[in-house]
């Protein structure tokens, strides 16, 4: 008996209910994202190099050799602010929906190893008060997490609308999600 057919694909219906739940998670979310990209954008000033220069996680040196880095600092602010506009965007739109999923857990699992909770509390440092393991870095996380496992994108989003266009294979290729003809 093969193994991997133990799990069966299932086209799953979702209540009314559980697709606004998701998709107001996911908009939600999404404006987050885009809301703190575009204060970093607009404010003008800000540097991610004080962030990094006073890591505490496991990557710590490594933080700390970029933020010596003028050259690094400039291209990780860019990355940043730009990662956060764009990740916001299109979870907030429901656009290109998945690899903004991806995009958003691995900013914020940089975030999250930059200032473990753990390692910032017996350093003495609170950014959000003292959550031992769990910080919002890591609900945020969980949360992407639970909305890649239910995709709204194609039912309330922009990826609705891709079906009909020529991009329906690089489409199909980005989102995971095959989008059948209506």
């Amino acid at each position: 008996m093969n193994n991997t057919l133990l799990v069966k694909k299932m086209d799953t219906k979702y209540s009314s209910r559980q697709i606004i739940t998701l998709t107001a998670l996911r908009v939600v979310i999404g404006w987050h994202f885009l809301y703190e990209g575009m204060f970093k954008y607009i404010g003008g000033v800000w540097s991610s190099r004080s962030f990094l220069l006073n890591s505490t996680g496991p990557l710590a040196s490594l933080f700390k050799m970029w933020a010596q880095s003028d050259k690094a600092i400039h291209y990780i602010d860019m990355l940043n602010i730009w990662g956060l506009i764009l990740i916001g965007l299109c979870l907030f739109l429901g656009f290109f929906e998945r690899p903004a999923k991806l995009l958003g857990i691995t900013l914020l699992s940089l975030y999250y190893f930059t200032y473990p909770p753990l390692s910032s509390a017996a350093a003495g440092l609170y950014a959000d008060g003292n959550y031992w393991i769990v910080d919002r870095n890591l609900i945020e996380i969980a949360s992407l997490l639970v909305l890649a496992s239910f995709p709204t994108g194609y039912r309330t989003g922009l990826d609705r609308f891709m079906a009909n266009y020529p991009v329906r294979s690089f489409f199909n290729k980005i989102t995971g999600k095959p989008l059948k003809n209506k």
